[in-house]
């Protein structure tokens, strides 16, 4: 499988490097697109279709590819890939629930492939503040597919505007719902790890009040007070509040236990005065134990490499086709250059083409071996044809 990455700064500029992409016989098959919202989505869809090459994407909060990062952008990943090995599904929620949606998309895959692995893409919030809970989509989709279930992926952007995020292939785009390429595993390799590198810190504390992504009490005191008071912030306005998650907040996630698996890392994103609570990226069970985190030190990228380095020469692939990178777009803000650094750095371990995009959540194999959701993470996969 031969890939290119490619990049412009409009859709006008995108046509023109797929055109030279292709200008030495290269004759891609699929495209999996990381756009600004600020870009002319259907005009994008437009080129791919003219072309006759199938294309799955997602809007970004930033968006990168080899020796290039950008805000506001289009990036891309072309595939020459035989296309009785992979599927491109969508699935719109609207009237339907996020369970039976799920349910739908992954049976679908199923009759395609026996052994399907997913680069999974999904709307975070509509244009009317509808959002998607990462945690209970994994969880519905591991109720068709078993613990087996193989994903990566993550969760569109909108350059943290928090207006609309949106999914889209060739044929159809939502601002709520999920999208998937379904590649056949037996034909195609798919090897990756999400890790994030926050501490956990402090002692373990109860949520003892919660509902949906609302949290009202943690040791049965005000969450915003118990949360601001761990962070060492005494602002005295509601407003000051409110600005505080919009900046320095998403730097200090907290940790929820999760029972055989490592802990779901959740960003508080606000705070719903009217309601008394901080309000969450993901649904938040009462009851659950949980620790605060900090970000992680200078040596995180490192850290991730070093992982990745044990997992390819446990593999005992010499590289890959292709590499796909979705990163948390709080991971940006908190690591700076060196969020970039990480990026490059897995692109070299594999020698090949890579593309990716910063997210409001991930979809990816925790170093346990399970495949999680997770934020404030980098969740890569390397891809190769067997």
């Amino acid at each position: 499988m031969k890939s290119k990455s490619i990049k412009a700064g409009s859709t006008g500029e995108f046509k023109v490097a797929l055109q030279k992409a292709m200008s030495d016989g290269f004759a891609p098959t699929l495209a999996i697109v990381f756009v600004s919202v600020k870009q002319d989505r259907k005009a994008l869809c437009e080129i791919f279709k003219k072309e006759g090459i199938d294309l799955i994407g997602a809007t970004s909060s930033g968006e990168f590819i080899d020796g290039h990062q950008s805000s506001g952008g289009i990036v891309g990943m072309l595939l020459d890939l035989d296309k009785a090995n992979y599927r491109i599904l969508i699935r719109e929620i609207g009237g339907n629930s996020l369970e039976e949606s799920a349910k739908n998309m992954l049976e679908e895959a199923y009759a395609s492939f026996s052994d399907p692995a997913f680069i999974l893409l999904s709307t975070f919030h509509s244009e009317t503040g509808i959002t998607i809970d990462g945690e209970s989509l994994i969880r519905y989709m591991e109720k068709v597919s078993g613990p087996d279930l193989k994903l990566f992926g993550g969760m569109a952007g909108d350059d943290i505007t928090f207006e609309g995020t949106y999914i889209f292939t060739g044929e159809q785009t939502t601002d709520y719902g999920i999208a998937a390429l379904v590649l056949n595993g037996e034909k195609i390799s798919f090897h990756g790890m999400a890790l994030s590198g926050w501490k956990p810190i402090g002692i373990s504390r109860t949520i003892t009040r919660s509902e949906g992504n609302l949290i009202y009490t943690i040791d049965d005191k005000p969450a915003l007070e118990t949360y601001l008071r761990f962070l060492g912030i005494d602002p005295t306005t509601i407003e000051s509040q409110i600005n505080f998650f919009n900046t320095e907040a998403v730097h200090y996630p907290i940790q929820i236990a999760r029972e055989g698996r490592q802990p779901m890392i959740c960003n508080p994103i606000g705070y719903d005065e009217q309601k008394g609570a901080l309000v969450c990226e993901s649904e938040i069970p009462q009851g659950a134990a949980f620790r605060f985190s900090t970000p992680p030190d200078f040596d995180i990228v490192e850290t991730v490499l070093e992982k990745a380095v044990e997992l390819k020469d446990n593999t005992g692939d010499d590289g890959a086709d292709a590499v796909l990178i979705f990163s948390c777009a709080g991971r940006l803000s908190a690591l700076g250059p060196m969020a970039q650094q990480e990026n490059e750095g897995l692109k070299d371990l594999w020698q090949a083409p890579m593309a990716g995009f910063y997210t409001y959540g991930e979809f990816g194999r925790s170093p346990d071996g399970k495949h999680d959701f997770h934020s404030t993470t980098n969740s890569w996969v390397a891809l190769k044809e067997k």
